[in-house]
Order: C-alpha cells, then structure tokens, then sequence
C-alpha cells in the first residue's frame, strides 16, 4: 500500500473517492465539507482509504477516538454486550449501567452520573440542571436565571449553545435563541466576575478551548474562576468533552491546574469511537435536584454504551494514557515550537493536542490540511490559517516525527505555490 494521495490539491480525485464523495454530495444535506478522502479501513492510529492508501490520522474524530481506532479492548467489550442486550431503555435497569455509573464517579472524584448520548446533549442536560439548581437551591426567582460562557467557546450545535456563540457562521440563520446567557472575553477572570450578578446559577466553560484553536488559557485563569464562582455560590461547569479523558496528558485538562468543577461534562472519547456516550459528572446536591420525569433519554445509559464506556473508564484508571499523552505531547510541542518563525506564527496545546496557526501569506488551514492529505497525515483546519493536532493517545514517537515532517513538507509546498504564482504574475508577456 502506498501512504497518501500522489496527487497534489486541485488535481483529479481518483475514481473510487470520486464516486463514494458523489454518492454523498447528491443525497447528504451539505453541512460539512470533508477532506476528499473516504476512510474505509482503521486501526490504531492509521486508516485506509477506498484506493488502498494509508494514512496518519492526527484528528482522532476530535478526540473521539483517543484510544486509537479498532481499540481490541473496546472492541471485545462491544462484542460480548452486542451478544447480551444492547438497549433496554431506562424504563428497566439494566445490568451494565449501575457499574459504568460507579466507576465513572470515582474516576472524576464526585458523586453522581447523568448518561447521555453525545456532547451536545451533555452541555443542554448541564444547563438544564444549573437552572432547576438556581432555582430550587439557590433561589433565584422563575424564568430569571443567567449562565456565563465565554467568546470563542464551542459546546455544540443545537440552537439552544449556537445562541451563545460568537461564531458567526454557527449563529447567522437559526434564531431565535434561548435568553439567559452572558458572554466575555476567555481568559479574562475580571470580565467574568463582572457578568455575574445574583440570577447566576452557573459559569460553563471549556478549560481549553478546541474549535477555537486549542487556546490555552493563563495559568492562573481556571484557579481564579473557581475562587469566584465559589464566593458567588455560582456553579462551575466545564466542558470537557474534547479536552478530557486522556487528551491534555491528565485524566481531565483541568487536572492540569487543580481545579475541580461542580459539573463536569464528558463524551466522544467516553465511547471509545465505538459508540455515542456522553455524561454529566457531579455533586450529589446539584445533580440530584432532578426528579423522575423532567429529563431522559431512549439511548441514555444503554447496556452497550455502559460497556464500552465502562471498559474506557476502566483503561483511564491506570494512568499510562495520560502519562503516555503527557511524554509524547512534550515531544510534538517541543519540534512544533522550532517551526514557529518558519511558516508557523503560533503554537499552542498540551499534551497530544495542537492548534498551530500557518503564516496567512502562505494560505488557508484547509490549505494546509489538503497539502497534509497529499502527503498521508490527515488533520483539520479550524478558524483561518489554524489546524489542529490530535492523534490517537496510541502513536508511536516516530508517528509523531512522521507528522510534523509531513508539517514541514506541507508548509513548504504552501510557499513553493506561492512563488510560484507570484512569478506567473510578474513574467513578461510574450510578444
């Protein structure tokens, strides 16, 4: 097998993506636009795509898939549920889930568990239950209650997170929005003291931000935050959907700063890239101001997800996945850092996850994430000239040279189409 396209961007897309890229253009809404590579195979850290060419996957389906892909663990896990029952609603309980609940409250340091399916519904549930928290604890009056996000967060996609975002494309056309929100500046621990008043219930914020670049906030931002919210009888809820579990070289980002939220949401590394699962992790006294009846879900809590989920808990209890993303991220950061100057403005990141922002004269981070393709590392851009590192927690050291050589590559045909344009367009005419 050969390793990445042999093609460069703009040239014909071979016949087989062509047709499997088609097929989805005629009959799939057009809410993405995918990198022209169709992944029909997967294991560890690398996919195969339809034309037989392997590729290093440094996307991991944003941190969906830490653990790498076809996780053998994972896999026999799913295997032996997919045999047993794999879905009983919870108007029944079922054998899988009083175990994955447990360990997973252990394994976060608090007391309680709400299961659910993906992230987004991980983040509403979150503000679902800081509203019948400040309502019902705190007493803030009926229909009042307020929540502080920050600039440049991502939590997801229903319309109820896309009215707090400042993402203009997420926004534009889906309104109207749900009241109740403040945003300020990430990073900024004045700005968010300033926003809250006595209808806050809650301050929910990602300890790093991902779409947004993988920005990393002040050292001391995470720590003041709390400081705050705890004086204000506020909850602290961070998102730590991407970030945690793995990612940041601890078992939660926040790790990294000793802080320790109210509500903690999780998801996409919680099913181990097998299946959706997602919770919200808590204090006993805030989450349980549920009762039966005002929140639930068919799939949430399913016998299959609290397998695999329990086995990825069970993998994180050890340690060695977050040791291991905290040794081989100090190696990626510590090459990313010798580009900066040389193509690359910025680099920022911890453990195995970058954003690393291309010099804009040289052009777009989907741009370069097509020249990444062409030499077989697959990453995505985010906003502008930004793209994102985050491979399987499973890569090996030499993986982890093979992309940033495969950076350096990329960057540098960036420049070489550059000059070359710039010389077509500086030649004397013929005459």
């Amino acid at each position: 097998m050969t390793e990445g396209m042999p093609t460069t961007p703009g040239d014909e897309v071979p016949p087989a993506t062509a047709a499997a890229i088609a097929r989805v253009e005629r009959f799939g809404a057009h809410n993405y636009h995918p990198l022209p590579v169709v992944v029909a195979h997967a294991a560890g850290a690398w996919v195969t795509d339809v034309e037989g060419r392997r590729y290093l996957d440094c996307l991991a389906a944003y941190s969906a898939v830490n653990f790498g892909h076809g996780n053998p663990r994972l896999l026999r896990a799913a295997r032996e549920q997919l045999d047993r029952v794999t879905l009983t609603s919870r108007a029944f309980h079922n054998d899988r889930l009083g175990p994955f609940l447990e360990e997973l409250a252990a394994l976060a340091r608090t007391d309680l568990v709400l299961p659910m399916n993906t992230g987004a519904e991980a983040v509403e549930s979150a503000i679902k239950v800081a509203r019948a928290w400040g309502y019902r604890v705190k007493g803030v009056p009926a229909e009042r209650a307020t929540i502080v996000v920050a600039d440049g967060n991502f939590h997801g996609r229903t319309t109820t997170i896309v009215g707090f975002s400042s993402d203009p494309q997420a926004r534009e056309g889906f309104g109207p929005f749900t009241p109740g929100f403040r945003s300020v500046p990430y990073g900024d621990a004045e700005a968010l003291a300033a926003a809250i008043d006595a209808t806050t219930v809650a301050v929910l914020l990602e300890p790093i931000q991902g779409e947004a670049g993988v920005v990393v906030p002040p050292a001391g931002y995470l720590p003041e935050v709390r400081r705050i919210t705890a004086e204000n009888d506020v909850l602290l809820v961070l998102d730590e959907i991407q970030s945690g579990l793995g990612r940041a070289g601890a078992t939660f980002a926040a790790d990294l700063v000793g802080v320790e939220p109210d509500l903690r949401t999780l998801g996409k590394a919680l099913g181990g890239g097998v299946v959706p699962v997602s919770a919200v992790v808590g204090r006993a006294d805030v989450l349980g101001v549920l009762h039966p009846g005002e929140h639930g879900s068919t799939f949430g809590g399913n016998p299959l997800a609290a397998a695999v989920g329990l086995e990825v808990v069970r993998m994180l209890q050890t340690g060695e996945w977050q040791e291991r993303a905290a040794r081989l991220g100090a190696h990626l950061h510590a090459r990313l850092a010798a580009l900066v100057g040389n193509g690359v403005v910025a680099v920022r990141g911890v453990g195995l996850w970058a954003g690393v922002d291309v010099d804009p004269a040289l052009g777009s981070g989907r741009e370069l994430s097509e020249r990444l393709l062409a030499r077989g590392v697959l990453a995505k851009d985010t906003h502008g000239s930004t793209i994102r590192l985050a491979p399987p927690l499973v890569v090996e050291e030499s993986d982890v040279d093979l992309a940033v050589d495969a950076l350096i590559g990329a960057i540098g045909d960036l420049a070489s189409a550059r000059l070359g344009s710039a010389s077509r367009r500086h030649a004397p005419a013929n005459g």
